[in-house]
């Protein structure tokens, strides 16, 4: 029996860093909690819980969790602080004397995190210990083969769009990579639940779902099923207008999803597919499993197919035998490359990676370099696909506005728009409309957009 009454009337204060998946498990654990008497903290009250979930990707992402960490025990005296994610999973130990945190669950604890909290505040409360920093010092993680959980999410927090998770941990050992050791094997929900979940947000009201997952791609290990009898389940839910892949490995993206998505009635024009280097010889020193020639095919299939889709890369740079020749070559082939946007990274040691053992190690500052001359062509190629749609009519699906300012919604094709403030009304929150694109706003992140009738 999980002792819930230690939860009635309590307030909570959550702080999540890192991925999408992160952000729609943090979501679900405070629906789990709401459904026990917990709510929300406001902004300046002191809350009696603290969640904070983690990640690990790269060392800064380590330092970032720590300071938060101490932020939230400073601003809460008292509160009894759990700590999950990837960097709990990672370093127990370390997180777990980090002063003021109670209880740290790793990857497959966190599927039973109420069981967890309830019996360890329990303790705590029970044993009449202060209310000072330092309480439990409690930690629960297991090795990458036992992590074996499965906890579902669909939840859109104070967010316009629904994440469902689909998928969890990855199979590919890449040699700069955490994440299996994180979040363990490749596992995922089977496609009757997750369409069940995708029913029960169109009932809620949700117009749009991102499927978010770590290697979304390899979905269907456990249940024996594929990526694509998912897709086809879910393009049939009745009252989802759209559905995004939030990140595909570009050798799981096959030419029956690219034709798939092409055609379907609710699937986008919106790819967002990891490269990580336009070398084949550090994508070989990553051990990624596909090359150059076969990322350009899967982007010129998504064109020729779909030429106004919006196409996201992910580019790590300063990768340990990244030369200088190594990168023009990356710049070189993705110049020539028709994407939309880069999401570049420098590139992070990480204790236990295979790619320590790389020789060649890039300096901070070359790395500095790298990463700014890729998000200037970054921000060039954006530019561009924007330009090509001004003077366009699009579906926006338009997202909560803060009260007095613009209002912001994304096309199907994942343009930005944005709705001067004088024109906002809350009726347009969570509503497809059609709009007309117009020129850039002040800052360039965004179309302006006027209503059509």
């Amino acid at each position: 029996m999980i002792p819930t009454s230690v939860f009635q009337d309590k307030k909570v204060a959550y702080f999540t860093l890192g991925c999408k998946l992160n952000f729609s498990e943090t979501s679900t654990f405070g629906q789990m909690l709401q459904e026990y008497g917990v709510r929300a903290a406001q902004k300046g009250e002191q809350a009696d819980l603290c969640l904070i979930n983690t990640c690990s990707v790269t060392e800064v992402a380590d330092s970032k969790c720590r300071q938060a960490i101490h932020r939230m025990v400073r601003e809460h005296p008292g509160a009894f602080v759990v700590v999950t994610g990837c960097y709990a999973q990672l370093k127990p130990e370390e997180v777990a004397h980090i002063d003021g945190v109670d209880l740290v669950l790793g990857s497959n604890e966190k599927a039973d995190l109420i069981q967890f909290l309830a019996e360890a505040w329990s303790r705590r409360e029970s044993n009449a210990e202060p209310a000072l920093k330092g309480g439990l010092h409690e930690f629960h993680s297991v090795k990458t083969k036992d992590i074996k959980s499965f906890a579902p999410s669909c939840s859109r927090g104070n967010r316009t769009r629904y994440f469902l998770k689909v998928q969890d941990g990855c199979d590919y050992f890449c040699t700069y990579c955490t994440i299996p050791f994180a979040r363990g094997f490749s596992r995922n929900a089977s496609v009757e639940s997750l369409v069940a979940q995708a029913e029960n947000a169109a009932h809620e009201g949700g117009k749009e779902i991102v499927l978010t997952g770590v290697n979304i791609g390899d979905f269907g290990k456990t249940t024996n099923e594929s990526f694509m009898d998912l897709v086809r389940a879910l393009d049939q839910v009745e009252g989802i207008r759209r559905f995004r892949i939030s990140s595909l490995e570009p050798d799981l993206l096959t030419d029956e999803l690219i034709e798939f998505c092409a055609s379907s009635r609710a699937f986008m024009p919106h790819f967002h597919l990891p490269l990580q280097s336009g070398s084949d010889t550090v994508l070989k020193l990553m051990h990624r499993r596909y090359d150059t020639e076969l990322f350009a095919h899967k982007v010129e299939l998504i064109k020729k197919c779909m030429p106004h889709a919006f196409i996201g890369v992910d580019v790590m740079v300063g990768t340990r035998g990244e030369t200088e020749g190594c990168f023009e070559e990356t710049y070189r082939f993705l110049e020539g490359l028709d994407v939309t946007q880069l999401h570049v990274f420098p590139y992070s040691e990480r204790p236990g990676t295979a790619a320590l053992r790389i020789p060649h190690v890039v300096p901070d500052k070359d790395k500095k370099e790298r990463s700014k001359r890729l998000l200037a062509l970054s921000e060039e190629k954006t530019w561009a696909f924007y330009e090509k749609h001004i003077g366009e009519t699009a579906e926006v699906l338009f997202e909560k506005a803060v009260r007095g300012r613009a209002m912001h919604g994304f096309t199907e094709n994942y343009v930005r728009v944005e709705l001067p403030s004088a024109s906002v009304g809350a009726e347009l929150d969570n509503q497809i409309v059609k709009v007309a694109l117009g020129d850039f706003n002040h800052d360039k992140t965004a179309l302006k957009v006027v209503l059509q009738p």
